[in-house]
Order: C-alpha cells, then structure tokens, then sequence
C-alpha cells in the first residue's frame, strides 16, 4: 500500500465509531480480532462499513497480494438419494422418491475423464448417503478414479459422508480416513458444517452430524495429512453471534493443525429449502441480502488473515457480480469452473453450472487484480499477469449442456436409483 493510500486509510478509520476504529485499527496492527469484536463489526453500516472492507482488502493485499486465483474443476454428485432429511437441503431424495438416482462407477469415470480431457485438475464427489450403503463404496471409488486419471485431483467427501462410510464399513473414522488417502482422496470439502453449534444445528437439521463428530473428521484428517476447506452457512436462523463464534471455532482448529486451505463462506438459497418452503423452521430469513454478505466475507478475513490465508467467493451463491465485488472485501480466490453443479441448483441458486476460465479471469481483471489458475493445493499453475488470455480447452466449450444438468438427471431412467432390498429380490426371482 502506498503511504497516500495508507493516510487514506488511517483518516477514514478516524472517521467512524470509535469502537469500530479501535477494533479495525488492531487488525490493521496484526491482531487477531475476538468474537465480540467481530459482531460488533457484522452489523456496520455506512462509513463504518467502508472502513471494514478497506480494512479486509489491506489485510488481503499484505498476506496474500494481488493475484486472484480460480481452479479448473468439476461436480460430480453421483446420488442424490439421502437417508438424511436436513431442512435447508432441496437436493437430497428418500429412496422412494421417484426422483432419486444413482450413477455407477463408469458414469463417474466418464466425467472425470470429460472433465480432465478439458484441462481440470480436480474432481469434486459429492453426494447424499443411500440406505445400506456398501461400506467401501467411496474407497472402490477413488480406486477407480486413480486407476483411470492417476493425476487428478480428488477432493472429496464431506465429514458427513466419512462418518457414514465409517458406520457402514464398521471402521474408526481414522483407520476409514486413512483408507480412503490409500484410495487417493487428495482432500476432503469441509462442508457439512453449517453452524457449528449445536443447538442450530439440532434446529435446522436434526440428525445430522454433530459439532464433535464433524470436528473429529476434520482434526482427523489433518493428522492424517489430509488437507481440507472450511466453510459456513449463513443467513437463515443464525445470529451475528453464531457467525463470529463459528469462524473463531474453525481458527482455534487451524491453529491447531494448519489443515485448512481455506474458508468459503456460502449464502443460504431459501427458495426450494424444505425448513423455509414448508415453514419447518420459525423466523427463517430469505437468505442474506447483499450487505451481510460483504460484511461476512470482511469479517472473515479479518478474523482468519493471520491462519487461513485463502477466502473464497462462491460465485454459485453470490452470481459473478457480487463475487466480483468480493474481491474488494477480503476475498482472493473464485473457486472453480465446477461445470456441474447440483446441490446449490436444486436449492434454487439461479447463476448456472459452469464459469469458464476466460469469464473468471475477466471477472479478476475487472477488479483490477492478477488472474491465475491454481491446482487444490493452492499452487500456481498459470499466473496471468501479463494480460496474455490464451483458450483453455474449456473455453471452447459453446454448449454446457453437453455436461447435463441435476434436473435432466432427475428426470432419467437409465440412473433411476433402485434399494438394495429391491434390487436383491429382482435378482431372486
């Protein structure tokens, strides 16, 4: 920062609430903001607001500086069946559901194979939890994967989906974690989180993995060697209060084990959630309005600048507008290409399924930063600071429905999802 830029910054910082200033100044020094800082800080407005992006944008620019970066990925959900009924997911499906499939091993295969034929260097599996489940299924998975793209990146499995592939195979959640790194898993998303507190989480989706169970997967998988993301849910029934205590939670693990790779905050989508479109829940909001969101995505880097370097705009929630917008409010990554995307989808989210390098590169210029590709570990693939803008085979790609979509999958009957009970009993008769 230049020393006009820096008295820029210092003379609004004198301008707001004194509390305000006093606690951005602190950052500004180095500090790690407390929580009830930070809710002081997520209910700014006006020049106090001002003053906090300012101030997230500085703490960004000095740990991180101006390259902006984006991953070359791809979804692959391959089920959507749930034993689970969690009130703000519209992507799962019971297993009587008509609705409900299953892709086999191949079909997976065959999208990763499309997907790193068109330069992606991850493939994100996601899915829900079918009832009895084979114990080893995610294990025989990764197998396959390693064994058709042994370069490929494989990022996958929420703590919720280890915990089950732990009861199922009758496995500790370690000796499963280790087997599914033996598999190839290269890191694991550290969705499922929500709220870390229990008490929300038994109110928006009761049942689910508890705050211990998800912290043990997580710290687990660090100890392992197990790299994964962290993120947070926001908007819905939370308080200010929730959202600074769950972000200094994941810092207190972080300091811990450094496994983190970075944060993600994500937008609840309200308009297909069970928990709002079926009132299940009292006082749900319809998501966050555009202020909070910069005021999370602020506050974060505040709180984690010093442990977790990368924050990263969802640009599935956030549309590439705002994301861009983010990118001068802490924010210093895009995510991924994704060119599947089903859960956000289903929710109601209405920004699409695929952003091509080339769109997230221009979103980056922009802002006035640096574009540049990174694998998952946050390497450097391709920095673009030159203005250079050479295709990637993905931007060729005219149509994006040659990669489907959740609504054509839930509409098929060639991956309809059938039990095992029924399944057996055909195979009997």
């Amino acid at each position: 920062m230049t020393s006009s830029n820096n008295r820029s910054l210092e003379s609004l910082v004198s301008s707001v609430r004194p509390e305000v200033a006093r606690i951005l100044s602190r950052a500004l020094d180095g500090h790690d903001i407390d929580v009830d800082e930070a809710v002081v800080l997520l209910g700014t407005t006006g020049l106090d607001l001002q003053a906090l992006t300012l101030t997230a944008d500085e703490l960004r620019r000095r740990t991180v500086g101006d390259v902006v970066t984006y991953v070359v990925n791809r979804n692959i959900n391959f089920t959507n069946v749930c034993i689970k009924g969690c009130g703000f997911c519209a992507f799962s499906r019971d297993f009587r559901q008509e609705e409900g499939y299953f892709l086999p091993i191949s079909e997976v295969l065959r999208r990763a194979k499309e997907a790193s034929d068109l330069g992606a260097t991850e493939v994100c599996v996601q899915a829900g939890l079918p009832p009895k489940m084979e114990g080893n299924l995610y294990i025989r998975l990764c197998e396959a994967l390693k064994a058709e793209l042994p370069d490929i990146h494989i990022h996958g499995f929420s703590p919720e989906e280890v915990l089950y592939g732990s009861v199922r195979s009758g496995w500790s959640i370690r000796d499963y974690l280790q087997g599914l790194k033996d598999a190839g898993v290269g890191s694991l998303p550290g969705t499922s989180a929500e709220i870390l507190d229990q008490e929300m989480r038994d109110r928006i989706s009761p049942g689910r993995i508890t705050v211990k169970q998800w912290t043990e997967v997580v710290t687990t998988a660090h100890d392992l060697g197990i790299p994964t993301t962290s993120t947070i849910m926001f908007g819905h029934v939370e308080t200010p209060h929730h959202v600074a205590s769950h972000i200094d939670y994941l810092r207190s693990i972080q300091k811990v084990t450094g496994g983190f790779t970075e944060f993600v905050p994500l937008s609840f989508v309200h308009t297909e959630a069970p928990m709002f479109s079926h009132g299940l829940v009292d006082n749900i909001r319809q998501g966050p309005d555009g202020v909070e969101v910069v005021r999370v995505h602020a506050v974060a880097r505040l709180m984690l600048n010093n442990h977790i370097p990368n924050l990263q705009v969802s640009w599935v929630k956030e549309g590439t507008r705002l994301s861009q917008l983010l990118l001068m409010a802490g924010a210093n990554d895009l995510g991924g290409t994704l060119m599947n995307e089903s859960i956000s989808t289903s929710a109601g989210a209405a920004h699409g399924q695929l952003v091509r390098p080339m769109e997230l590169r221009q979103l980056v210029r922009g802002a006035g930063r640096i574009p540049a590709e990174r694998n998952t570990k946050y390497e450097i693939l391709k920095l673009f600071d030159q203005g250079q803008d050479d295709l990637d085979p993905l931007d060729l790609v005219e149509d994006a429905s040659r990669f489907g979509s959740y609504f054509q999958l839930i509409g098929m009957d060639s991956f309809r999802y059938e039990h095992p009970k029924a399944a057996g009993k055909a195979a009997n008769s």
